[in-house]
């Protein structure tokens, strides 16, 4: 990767760690080692949108996911939280992004208005990720492990409803992530799946029965077996170049073939909890 390439991942990683804070084009010129004269220009070419921009797609996408996924805050202290001084600033810019306003989105979010706005973002990261596309694999013998699952069943930027469940159902039963481990499993490409026929679960460990209930959560379990795993540190934005990487690269040069189960996630820190830079996500490939 090129130094300049470098300085401008440094760019985003300093807004996503500092969401919360005025944006200080100084500090960030000191930081990407960039005259002040230049560094708007270079940063509205190499992101295709103003660094101000940027700023703010990023900090309005935290607040999605704390609308959709944290209930626990209501909608004017997100609107501040996100560097809106109204709840009605707040509600004209993301009914612009999303088609909805904040309390339409909470109760159905639909994340499809927002993807050809967010694609120069997508595509950056995306592009940035494959600059840098040799990972540490390490081979592991995973356990038997039982888990509850929501299945989502249709087009992927509807997942938002089924994991709006999830959460409802974890809570109802005490799974919380703190006790309860957290999984994906994922069985078609998003890229070359028709979105009626995508398939993703979304699981927690549980060594219980599930009883019948209203969610859709059923029993599972992720077989015992050799695993190839790759610890993913950074935005789901990017996480397909990892699972590439496995399917291709490094299974190609390896001696081993996958297992008949899917590629699954499990989700050790979680966005927006954590800033999009420190999310972590194990990436595990069933291998024999």
């Amino acid at each position: 990767m090129s130094k300049i390439q470098d300085r401008f991942l440094q760019v985003i990683s300093y807004i996503e760690t500092n969401l919360d804070a005025d944006l200080d084009l100084n500090m960030l010129c000191q930081q990407v080692h960039l005259s002040k004269y230049h560094f708007h220009r270079q940063c509205s070419a190499f992101f295709g949108m103003p660094v101000i921009k940027l700023a703010r797609l990023l900090r309005l996408k935290r607040a999605a996911y704390q609308l959709a996924y944290r209930d626990d805050k209501n909608i004017l202290d997100i609107a501040l939280a996100n560097g809106y001084d109204s709840h009605e600033a707040f509600s004209r810019t993301f009914k612009k992004y999303f088609d909805k306003s904040p309390f339409e989105f909470r109760k159905a979010p639909d994340w499809t208005p927002w993807q050809s706005i967010y694609d120069p973002v997508l595509t950056l990261r995306t592009k940035m990720m494959n600059k840098h596309c040799e990972f540490k694999v390490e081979i592991i013998d995973f356990p038997e492990t039982s888990i509850a699952v929501m299945e989502h069943r249709g087009a992927p930027n509807l997942l938002g409803n089924t994991i709006q469940k999830f959460i409802e159902w974890r809570k109802l039963n005490r799974l919380s992530p703190n006790i309860s481990k957290t999984f994906n499993l994922v069985y078609d490409d998003p890229n070359v799946t028709a979105p009626e026929d995508y398939r993703f679960d979304i699981c927690c460990s549980s060594d219980h029965k599930v009883e019948p209930n209203n969610h859709g959560v059923v029993n599972k379990e992720i077989p015992s077996g050799k695993c190839a795993v790759v610890r993913h540190v950074g935005s789901d934005d990017s996480i397909g170049v990892v699972v590439n990487f496995l399917y291709s690269k490094w299974l190609l040069d390896s001696n081993f073939e996958v297992r008949d189960f899917p590629i699954f996630f499990e989700r050790v820190s979680f966005f927006p909890e954590v800033s999009e830079n420190k999310m972590i996500t194990d990436v595990y490939l069933p291998i024999k």
